[in-house]
């Protein structure tokens, strides 16, 4: 009977400190590997009248909208002392900003580090539309996903 429960409690010992070194070095490794999309930056979608569209959503879902469709901010860490924000903004639907792609659809990602990311999309042979753009409010580039749906990444200037 003592050396079954002796056994028993090796081998639970063994599971436990092998998960626990799983978990230490699993943690390691993802603290040097580059994070990529750290959350969504924006919703972009086609419409007839981009401007009733967004009257329609202020008027019967409340949202605070501006020129640019609505701002959502919230906090990006814990500590509530990051305020970041999600974009969501109705385009005409004879746009050609989602060019290539011919869906009715765009999605923005923040990223960090956009140039460092793109030199590693590059290394894996991700479509580019075009190159970095830097305004006052973050750097931009659009890439193409294996269907063609346009993407933007956004490394916002927080």
């Amino acid at each position: 009977m003592k050396k079954t429960i002796f056994v028993t409690l090796i081998t639970a010992i063994s599971f436990f400190i092998g998960f626990a070194f799983r978990a230490i070095s699993t943690t390691a490794n993802n603290k040097n590997e580059m994070k990529r999309v750290t959350g969504i930056g924006g919703i972009f979608f086609k419409c007839k009248d981009p401007k009733k569209v967004t009257e329609w959503y202020q008027k019967h879902l409340g949202l605070d909208t501006n020129p640019y469709g609505a701002t959502f901010e919230w906090y990006e860490r814990p500590d509530s002392t990051t305020k970041a924000q999600t974009q969501w903004t109705p385009f005409a639907e004879t746009t050609k900003y989602f060019e290539p792609s011919d869906k009715d659809f765009m999605i923005n990602y923040r990223v960090e580090n956009l140039e460092t990311l793109v030199e590693q999309l590059k290394k894996e042979g991700v479509t580019f539309v075009d190159s970095i753009e830097t305004f006052d409010y973050g750097k931009f580039v659009h890439i193409l996903d294996t269907e063609g749906n346009k993407i933007e990444l956004w490394e916002p200037i927080d």
